[in-house]
């Protein structure tokens, strides 16, 4: 029965797992542990939904019982069984057929992959939407009540924490369990985590908003990992900007559904859409495959051969050169910091750094210190939404820079137009809220240069690493991204952040600028580039180099 309900799901041959039973126990297990939820939140109907200071039920505590045990028990479910052997697949390679045109399983893997970015995007987006329904019935700290003990800003401080691990942990799942079924925990993890509208005391609220956040941010690298593994390499590069670009539909829809749910059911209503997207996400699955290159990996050919038949691409057998070099690479986290690729993850991880410091330890607060400069708050926030409708077009021109004239050169020069731009605002500091036409200027061009850093941060770590650890090196760079979140906003609870402008700016200023030059030092161009020739291009240009030596 459960091998049939593994077909039904689309998950692949059962065959090749640990135990198709365990999954589908652990997946009831959760689904019944929200269900478990719902009875507590329904009793707060006639105190209009405020749950604080009620006793957890029986019912709710086995229900989280559930859910802690159910999600271990899929993830055993879903580990591949160990392959004897696979000497005889290591000199495969699998390549895209450029020539043929997109196919209808390539558009319903791109539509689902969209889908999922979305549904990701909207875990994190809910945060600021329940931030002053939390404020009011916890009394936490925040605006409207400034003088309470507990910030309410440690509720983005444990989504963000858990979206950085939930980076690196999914990495390495993705590179040991497979990429698509990386995506099926992921979307467990939605529906477990929906509780959080149950939870009676904030402190469970930060705690599951840490553990949402582990699958928010490990969605992201393991989808991009899959797409570009699974695309042909001439349209490779804009697909996975042009996916990537949904991240705004989650936002959108995660404003929708609170001007829909909170009028009626209070802020706590925003999280229960967890659980029937995170389903929704799970029978999706059926259209997504698992990466062929993922499976020639570890030795399941045959599984391979099968989804190729569905995407045009065909196995060829390797250079021996390239053979030769890439065989000796494990499937370790270390790998990422060994020749030829430690110059290039350092690069990529000062680049994730960057972004982060530059939106949290700089965009963040560039209203408040607008203020402090002298500006109104309508003016300040009128200034701040005009400079983001006007720099919103020069996506479509980073998409095509990256797509059509280098991926390397664009990561370049959107590094070092942010260092200028940061150089400007530390160098005048809040004199430049005196200048209207420059400080217009100066905010289009650092929300572009931000905006355009991270939307090519994971589509280009997920290009130029080997199959072994590629989910891994997208997963560290991502991750790096949201470190530099934890760091920016530490900072700031821990009230050692600096306050000005200035300061502000040169905090973004230094990782940027050293992100750009390891980029010129050690990135690598991947532009219409399958991804077997950027690795032996990497690779082998590194052997050659240090046989010379």
């Amino acid at each position: 029965m459960f091998r049939y309900l593994w077909k039904i799901l689309g998950v692949g041959d059962s065959s090749a797992f640990r135990h198709p039973g365990a999954f589908w126990l652990g997946t009831l297990g959760v689904l019944a542990g929200v269900i478990m939820h719902i009875p507590m939140f329904l009793m707060g109907a006639a105190t209009n939904y405020r749950l604080v200071g009620m006793p957890m039920d029986a019912a709710m505590k086995w229900g989280m019982f559930l859910i802690c045990a159910g999600l271990p028990l899929s993830f055993y479910g879903m580990v591949p069984k160990k392959v004897p052997s696979i000497d005889e697949t290591h000199r495969l390679q699998v390549r895209a057929m450029d020539d043929a045109p997109i196919r209808g399983a390539h558009i319903a893997l791109l539509v689902v992959i969209s889908v999922a970015v979305v549904i990701d995007t909207l875990k994190p987006a809910t945060l600021g939407l329940v931030m002053p329904g939390m404020i009011k019935e916890y009394g936490l700290r925040g605006p409207g009540n400034p003088h309470a003990q507990v910030p309410v800003a440690l509720l983005a401080f444990y989504g963000i924490s858990g979206t950085m691990i939930g980076s690196f942990v999914w990495g390495w799942l993705g590179d040991v369990i497979g990429r698509r079924a990386s995506i099926l925990l992921a979307a467990e993890t939605f529906i477990g985590t929906s509780i959080c509208g149950a939870m009676p005391a904030y402190q469970w609220n930060f705690f599951m908003c840490f553990v949402m956040g582990l699958g928010a941010g490990g969605m992201l690298p393991i989808t991009f990992t899959l797409i570009a593994e699974t695309i042909p390499a001439r349209q490779r590069s804009w697909l996975m900007v042009l996916v990537g670009g949904n991240a705004a539909v989650g936002y959108l829809m995660a404003v929708w559904l609170a001007k829909w749910l909170e009028p009626h059911y209070g802020w706590r209503a925003l999280w229960f859409p967890g659980a029937p997207t995170g389903l929704l996400l799970m029978l999706l699955n059926h259209w997504i495959p698992e990466s062929p290159r993922f499976l020639l990996v570890t030795g399941r050919t045959a599984q391979a051969r099968e989804v190729m038949q569905q995407f045009g691409v065909r196995v060829v057998e390797a250079a021996e050169e390239v053979v030769d070099v890439a065989h000796n690479k494990t499937d370790r986290f270390i790998e990422l910091l060994r020749a030829p690729f430690g110059g290039l993850t350092v690069g990529l991880v000062l680049y994730g750094l960057a972004y982060g410091l530059v939106t949290f330890g700089f965009l963040l607060w560039l209203p408040a210190n607008l203020r402090l400069a002298g500006m109104s708050v309508s003016g300040s926030d009128s200034l701040l939404k005009n400079s983001a409708v006007i720099g919103l077009p020069a996506t479509i021109i980073v998409a095509a820079l990256y797509g059509w004239w280098s991926s390397k050169r664009t990561m370049v020069a959107l590094g070092i137009l942010t260092a200028v731009v940061l150089a400007v605002w530390a160098v005048m500091g809040k004199n430049v809220a005196s200048h209207t036409l420059l400080l217009e200027a100066l905010i289009v061009l650092l929300l572009v240069g931000s905006n355009a850093m991270i939307a090519t941060l994971t589509p280009y770590s997920s290009e130029v690493y080997p199959t072994k650890v590629r989910s891994r090196g997208t997963g560290l760079a991502t991750g790096a991204s949201k470190a530099g979140g934890v760091l920016g906003i530490g900072l700031v609870c821990a009230a050692v952040a600096p306050t000005s402008i200035a300061g502000s700016a040169v905090l973004g200023l230094v990782p940027t600028l050293l992100a750009a030059i390891a980029m010129v030092m050690f990135g690598v161009e991947t532009r219409r580039m399958k991804l077997e020739e950027i690795t032996a291009a990497t690779l082998v240009g590194s052997a050659k180099k240090q046989f010379s030596t």
